[in-house]
């Protein structure tokens, strides 16, 4: 009975959401914690016939890609506030980067053994929200999160990146 896996035929459950990375500038983006789904919505046109007005057609209509929000604990890396000072910098409006406000973004999933088996592009990426500080409370117990939100033209699946063999050696990180 088909399970999904091809390679990995003795795999029967699905990959987990633990396991991923996310890469700009070709360089790993440090502690990111959080990263919200990819999605993408189809508008629906409704129209009619001239001679049967009792019942819709649909066809599909405008596609919109989602933005993403981005989380990590705050640390000293600078990363996300370079890159969200590029949209707005604290000079004023000649202070923006209108060359290098947008970058291309790489999502990696990875199995458990850290085989990358999904890998997305994210394409024109630029940064709409940045939370440097999230709410403080003496009272708590938890991790300080920064957060980006960025807008995106579209996504794609690489279709290059196919199921790794579970079984074979898992490679030394670079």
């Amino acid at each position: 009975m088909p399970n999904g896996f091809i390679t990995n035929a003795h795999r029967i459950d699905p990959y987990k959401n633990y396991k991923f990375r996310l890469l700009w500038d070709q360089r790993v983006v440090l502690g990111v914690s959080k990263v919200s789904a990819l999605k993408r919505t189809t508008e629906v046109v409704t129209h009619r016939d001239g001679g049967d007005n009792s019942r819709d057609h649909k066809s599909p209509g405008r596609t919109t890609y989602e933005g993403i929000t981005l989380e990590r604990g705050i640390t000293h890396d600078p990363e996300f506030e370079a890159w969200a000072n590029r949209i707005h910098s604290p000079s004023g409006d000649p202070g923006m980067d209108l060359k290098d406000m947008r970058k291309d973004v790489v999502l990696e999933m990875m199995n458990e053994r850290g085989q990358v088996v999904k890998r997305y592009f994210l394409h024109r990426c630029w940064v709409s929200e940045y939370t440097a500080v999230p709410d403080l409370d003496a009272n708590a117990n938890a991790v300080a999160i920064e957060s980006l939100k960025l807008e995106l033209e579209y996504w794609e699946r690489d279709p290059e990146t196919k199921e790794p063999d579970e079984t074979a050696p898992v490679p030394a990180s670079a």
